[in-house]
């Protein structure tokens, strides 16, 4: 859809001189010296001084000294808000067929645009590393998890050859701003080593863990800015209840009410990275009883629900069918208990919708709504992982003793290092199994594999593995003044490596010379409903591997052979094009190998070989 034009005459009056260009203005005055058509000729100092503008800025670009100070008012560039949220499936969003309650997200997407093939990497630390630097994790040394293998794509850690959206950003006078995940580094000691924590990779203020999972009553390696603090010790901030995800969304408020009052000249960059909904299953009360009952019916028929209502909002194509069940539900022996995995589930998604409300309303209250583009996706599928579903001895599974059974922890205590704490503040043990009903902060259970796919409706597989229910993710992208369609739908493939050139392409930076190229492509034509030209895109992880051409996608597990599969036919990948189409798959196979040769991928057998240092 052609986009709204910026020149709407003279008779709109001064306050127009302040609003920005769509993301068609942008595109097109990228160069502005071919662009002397009629329409650049016409007697508009508005539209002569937005093209001088993004011409000047990435000449600035070169000097920060120069470009880190622009004058108020004079950069026609949006704010941005990546929100990521952590461990969620396809179809769990209202806007993607869910029935669990995102009005502020659905809202989102009616007025703007939900992508309909976007993909992430299928793993928590990969995506991140792919989102912040527009590389493939691998690139950015991030090509598994948070240890070392000795091995230039799985250090666990940033690399310096890439570089973060707002260490680029930051050349064109953007301020930046971290809440919630970062999970991009192995160093998560209170001492460090911070040089891969979020303010020495560009951001200027941060709250929130740096390491990949734990409890949401208790967070462990909570970070302010450049100091890990305890959640009870804080004197910042002091609710009558601490929820992680609660506490994400308030600094994610501040931030913007900061900027406002402190820096109010200047577009700025906002990563929240939510760990909704990544195990445990936790969520405060109130939100747990309006899910109460909800999923008694068991999967199919959940699932079948999401499946047509998917199919009428018109995010899938119901000609292509459901992937098999994985679980059956006249075989759970204790279905209450099953159930309400699921309920928790559905709450902890609830309130962090509740928290991307309180955000979009601090942006509507400091007048900045209007110009902010806000993006929302997911790190990877929905996961299966069977965490706490069973107990042990450090977390038994038993009913929950009458009296604490440890010592109490004192304020000023961090929480155990690592994903799983060992008790509560108040001395409960941290409980798994089957007899441990999940939501609680003395438990820490996840929902299982039957819940998993349920939340990837329609596809296959989960986190972890590189067929469509690992790697495909829902994509809001809402910006008012620079995306004219409202509550259309975007088929463009797209992956998570696209934001930071879009983000770098909206704030007209120069990107370094001296850094790995960004592998990403911008994702602005796509608003205007133009294709994203590019080769392929590729994925692998744990020696699951793809590589999609067009409509095409070469994909296979470890140690498995290759399988072929049409998408626009069969997203479900349920016919396998292999044997059909030999020379096809021949030919994406050594896209796929030289693409692995080039961005540092290694044989998985290799890689677990290497002990982590």
């Amino acid at each position: 859809m052609r986009q709204r034009s910026i020149d709407r005459g003279a008779s709109v009056g001064l306050q127009e001189a302040h609003r920005r260009p769509d993301a068609a203005s942008i595109r097109a005055q990228a160069s502005p010296i071919g662009r002397l058509d009629d329409r650049s000729l016409r007697p508009n100092w508005r539209r002569w001084a937005i093209e001088l503008v993004l011409a000047i800025v990435p000449v600035l670009s070169a000097f920060p000294c120069l470009a880190a100070e622009p004058a108020a008012g004079a950069a026609p560039r949006p704010n941005i808000v990546v929100i990521l949220s952590d461990d969620m499936g396809y179809s769990d969003l209202g806007c993607y067929g869910g029935e669990i309650a995102t009005p502020n997200l659905d809202a989102l997407a009616q007025g703007g645009l939900r992508f309909t093939q976007f993909y992430n990497t299928a793993r928590c630390c990969p995506t991140r590393a792919s989102l912040l630097t527009g590389l493939y994790p691998h690139q950015a040394g991030v090509g598994h998890m948070m240890d070392d293998k000795q091995l230039p794509g799985y250090t666990g850690n940033l690399n310096t050859s890439c570089r973060t959206i707002p260490e680029v950003l930051r050349t064109a006078g953007y301020r930046s701003y971290a809440v919630g995940k970062w999970h991009v580094t192995r160093h998560t000691a209170p001492d460090g080593p911070k040089d891969n924590w979020p303010l020495q990779r560009g951001f200027d203020r941060y709250y929130g863990t740096i390491h990949g999972a734990g409890s949401f009553f208790d967070p462990s390696s909570l970070v302010r800015d450049n100091t890990m603090i305890s959640p009870y010790a804080d004197p910042e901030y002091r609710p009558a209840v601490y929820y992680y995800t609660d506490a994400i969304a308030e600094h994610a408020v501040r931030f913007i009410a900061d900027h406002a009052r402190q820096h109010a000249d200047k577009p700025f960059f906002m990563y929240v990275a939510f760990t909704t909904a990544h195990w445990p299953m936790h969520a405060l009360p109130e939100d747990i009883a309006k899910y109460r009952g909800k999923y008694d019916a068991g999967y199919a028929a959940i699932r079948q629900a999401r499946f047509e209502k998917a199919a009428r909002l018109g995010v899938i194509d119901p000609a292509q069918g459901l992937s098999p069940g994985a679980e059956s539900w006249e075989a759970v022996a204790d279905r209450r208990w099953e159930a309400a995995g699921m309920e928790v589930y559905a709450a902890m998604v609830d309130r962090m919708d509740q928290g991307i409300g309180r955000i979009v309303a601090e942006l509507k209250r400091t007048g900045r709504f209007d110009d902010t583009l806000i993006f929302y996706l997911q790190d990877n599928g929905a996961c299966a992982e069977p965490m706490g579903r069973s107990g042990k001895k450090e977390h038994p599974n038993i009913e929950r003793p009458a009296q604490p059974t440890l010592p109490p922890m004192k304020p000023e205590e961090f929480a155990a290092a690592g994903s799983v704490p060992r008790q509560t503040r108040d001395g409960f043990p941290v409980r798994m199994g089957s007899k441990v009903m999940p939501g609680p902060a003395d438990t820490y259970v996840a929902y299982g594999r039957g819940w998993a796919n349920v939340s990837n409706t329609p596809f296959r597989e989960y986190k972890h593995w590189v067929h469509e229910g690992g790697i495909a993710t829902p994509l809001i992208a809402h910006w008012p003044r620079g995306i004219a369609a409202r509550g259309e739908l975007r088929a463009q493939p797209g992956h998570v490596i696209d934001l930071a050139a879009t983000c770098r392409e909206l704030a007209g930076a120069a990107y370094p010379a001296d850094a790995t190229p960004l592998e990403g492509r911008s994702l602005l034509p796509a608003f205007e409903n133009k294709p994203i030209e590019r080769e392929a895109l590729y994925w692998e992880h744990e020696g699951n591997r793809a590589v999609r051409v067009g409509d095409w996608k070469l994909v296979a597990k470890h140690g498995k052979p290759w399988e072929l599969y049409d998408l626009s036919r069969d997203r479900t990948e349920s016919n396998n094009l292999v044997a059909k189409f030999p020379d096809r798959a021949a030919q994406m196979a050594a896209l796929y190998e030289a693409y692995a040769r080039r961005a540092l991928v290694e044989d998985w057998q290799k890689v677990q070989g290497r002990k982590p240092q």
